[in-house]
């Protein structure tokens, strides 16, 4: 894992077309703007491993039918 410090309203940019911005800090909080192609989809660790299980019960399902 590379770990990069920034401070409010520093960005870092990944492959060229994906930009991660620090909008605000707030205690022990970080608020974070991702700008990417409509193409990738950015999602929160835990909404992601929800779409991975919804999606894997439906992979499921259709093979059993």
């Amino acid at each position: 894992m590379l770990v990069l410090t920034r401070c409010l309203g520093e960005t870092i940019v990944i492959d060229g077309d994906i930009h991660i911005t620090v909008v605000a800090v707030k205690g022990d909080r970080v608020r974070i703007g991702v700008t990417a192609p409509k193409d990738v989809t950015v999602d929160r660790q835990e909404v992601h491993a929800r779409r991975s299980e919804f999606s894997s019960n439906r992979e499921q399902s259709l093979v059993q039918s």
